[in-house]
């Protein structure tokens, strides 16, 4: 199954998110870095490992490339909301970060930069189209260079692009696609996408029962 991405529609989208995730114009909140959707749960920002620059792809509030930026370490981020990125820019820029309106597909294909580690967490690798994407964050990667992407795991026999719908089922038709498949599956695009090796796994939730999360890493030779 293909999916049809219209940037249009899902910059208005992700425009509409902005908008919800802030108080009027303002960000609240300070940098910090977790892979999870629980706070003080699973592991932090080592899994990136010692980089010298990193890019965020889907950075939305733009605390992760903050908390990075504030540890000496060149960080960018890279989101497709014009709001967000104006007002992480505002909010963030004190400690270094870089930010970029773009998607990722069409910033990874067009930009010269280079990183040592490139990562998501409930970002772009979820949005994006694997098959495309993945090839060309390995091109971007520099050598021994790190991808980490986190994101809820698949509902067991739901795989591939499933359609989402943003603000309920009635009012204006914004939708755009996320991408889930088995931890298996992962390793197997990240292999043919130009991967040395790759890791991944569903973590627990903290509390029986409740939703995991889908955590990989892989790393170009």
């Amino acid at each position: 199954m293909s999916a049809r991405h219209d940037l249009d529609v899902e910059r208005e989208l992700w425009n509409t998110y902005a908008e919800s995730s802030t108080k009027g114009d303002v960000l609240d909140g300070e940098p910090g870095f977790r892979w999870t959707q629980y706070a003080g749960h699973g592991p932090g920002v080592e899994l990136l490992g010692e980089p010298e620059s990193v890019l965020e792809i889907g950075c939305g509030t733009g605390r992760a490339v903050a908390f990075v930026a504030q540890q000496g370490v060149k960080a960018t981020g890279v989101d497709l909301s014009p709001v967000m990125v104006e007002r992480v820019t505002r909010r963030w820029g004190y400690a270094g970060a870089r930010f970029i309106c773009a998607d990722a597909v069409g910033h990874l294909r067009e930009t010269t930069e280079t990183y040592d580690a490139i990562y998501s967490i409930f970002g772009a690798v979820w949005f994006a189209d694997p098959v495309r994407l993945l090839p060309l964050i390995a091109k971007r990667l520099n050598p021994g260079g790190v991808l980490v992407f986190s994101h809820p795991p698949a509902i067991p026999g739901a795989y591939g692009p499933q359609g989402m719908y943003k603000g309920g089922f009635a009012g204006k038709a914004m939708f755009t696609y996320r991408y889930s498949y088995t931890p298996r599956k992962w390793l197997g695009l990240l292999s043919r996408s130009g991967f040395a090796h790759a890791d991944a796994e569903v973590l627990d939730a903290p509390k029986p029962g409740h939703i995991g999360t889908l955590l990989v890493r892989a790393t170009v030779s």
